[in-house]
């Protein structure tokens, strides 16, 4: 375990005791995960861990530390309650959220319907309606900036619609894939209605038998046939995105992330081949000839970089600027719909493809985006991603609330777009920085400016306090 830096203003003085329940007490945390966050939750100064049913602590071995610093959990005096911060899994707060009572303090991972983001269905299905109010309201021209995800249909409730776009276009490539499934299980290529007849057959109807199995959904979706290759191999970029509040939304978006390639070269002539056409992880170190030490990933700083050299700065701004506004649409489409809690934070991991001509499109977006590493640069990535995370939501009362950057995050979002300062060159074009407060891709020392950004809020505290 790496040595444990203290940051200028961590704790607060003892005469300071405005924290309401924290104060200047240890955070006590509970982790329903036993991956990086764990290792990340462990190592943090002044938390501590919380043992109760479904915890990292209560499953963990015999001879394991309790913490980074090789104290025991706390006990969960009060049942399931006695915490301040939870990062849980999803099938735990699907059960015991709307029997849970959290106090003013507390903060739990996920918002209560996120699915209406993350399942592929839903998603659509929202992002078709605010593109049809927006065209209604605003004009077509307008409607065009949701123009970031493909023709999708969802089986087996709109098989007959799909079935009338399908015969449209004949020969080209569907893609099918289950609207709550994630690492690629269940991902099929197809090119002919035969081969879906599992659907054809009338498991699309609606039931008459009441113990007949209700039919998994599907989305099937028209697949990019042209998409942008580096080496003659596919990749899409994995985005971490942070949102804290849906009403008002305010975002975070982090500047380092990583592009995904396939392990074999692109071709079409071969659509039933995983290792050509998917991407995930999960199912490229399958692959007979993966090499765990190459891996199949490239810093998203270096993705800019190289699409910089090889296009030019414009263009490689142009596609961030695209990813942003997928982002941001996306969010807005759930924004009515998502149930808010300010006791609630999501951290989503957005995949996006980029075309032959540099467009991006959407591919999917979770919920849990894995956190369990590849190597170590995937780990020291993820182990940064997630101490912003605990950095923005600031159960410590560090920061002044007022920041634009935190770490490896900047405020892209806060009820409205978020410019950057001047000054901010850490991508310039042509000398002159972006106006948008957007780095993604962009040069990112999150320590020094964590440091920096401590200092001087601690600085504006104590002035304030005089």
């Amino acid at each position: 375990m790496s040595k444990i830096t203290r940051v200028p203003g961590y704790m607060q003085s003892k005469g300071n005791r405005n924290r309401g329940p924290i104060g200047d007490r240890e955070i006590r945390y509970k982790c329903s995960m036993q991956n990086t966050i764990l290792d990340v939750l462990r190592a943090r100064p002044g938390w501590q861990e919380v043992s109760g049913p479904n915890t990292a602590a209560n499953q963990q071995q015999p001879g394991q530390k309790g913490s980074a610093t090789g104290s025991q959990p706390a006990k969960d005096k009060n049942g399931d309650g006695d915490w301040d911060f939870y990062w849980c899994d999803r099938e735990w707060l699907h059960a015991n959220y709307d029997t849970m009572f959290l106090q003013e303090h507390q903060k739990i991972l996920h918002f209560r319907n996120h699915y209406e983001l993350t399942r592929k269905n839903l998603m659509v299905k929202n992002l078709k309606r605010l593109r049809k109010q927006t065209e209604r309201e605003m004009g077509k021209k307008e409607a065009e900036s949701f123009d970031f995800f493909p023709t999708t249909y969802e089986l087996p409730s709109e098989y007959h619609i799909f079935v009338e776009e399908f015969k449209k276009n004949p020969g080209i490539i569907w893609i099918m894939k289950p609207a709550a499934k994630s690492q690629g299980r269940g991902i099929f290529l197809f090119r002919k209605l035969k081969d879906i007849t599992d659907w054809k057959k009338g498991e699309y109807q609606p039931l008459t038998d009441p113990n007949r199995e209700v039919p998994e959904t599907y989305v099937v979706q028209r697949y990019i046939e042209n998409p942008y290759l580096i080496g003659g191999r596919k990749f899409d970029i994995r985005v971490y995105v942070l949102v804290v509040s849906y009403n008002p939304l305010k975002v975070w978006l982090y500047r380092s992330g990583f592009a995904r390639f396939s392990n074999s070269r692109f071709s079409l002539d071969s659509i039933e081949d995983a290792y050509v056409h998917l991407t995930n992880v999960a199912v490229q170190k399958t692959a007979p000839d993966y090499d765990p030490d190459k891996g199949c990933k490239w810093a998203t700083q270096q993705l800019r970089q190289y699409l910089t050299a090889k296009h030019s700065a414009d263009a490689a701004r142009k596609v961030f600027q695209g990813i942003d506004n997928i982002i941001i649409k996306s969010l807005q489409s759930v924004q009515k719909i998502i149930i808010n809690d300010k006791h609630c934070f999501e951290m989503y991991g957005y995949d996006v493809l980029l075309d032959s001509k540099l467009k991006p499109w959407l591919i999917e977006i979770n919920a849990s985006p894995s956190l369990t590493a590849s190597g170590k640069d995937d780990y020291d990535l993820k182990y940064g991603v997630l101490n912003d995370v605990l950095n923005v939501l600031d159960l410590e009362n560090r920061l002044t609330g007022k920041e634009k950057r935190v770490g490896g995050f900047d405020l892209i979002w806060d009820d409205g777009p978020v410019l950057a300062d001047d000054g901010s060159m850490e991508c310039s074009v042509n000398g002159s920085s972006t106006t948008a407060n957007s780095f993604l891709g962009c040069h990112s020392e999150r320590k020094k400016q964590l440091r920096e950004i401590y200092t001087a809020a601690q600085a504006l505290k104590k002035s304030v306090a005089s």
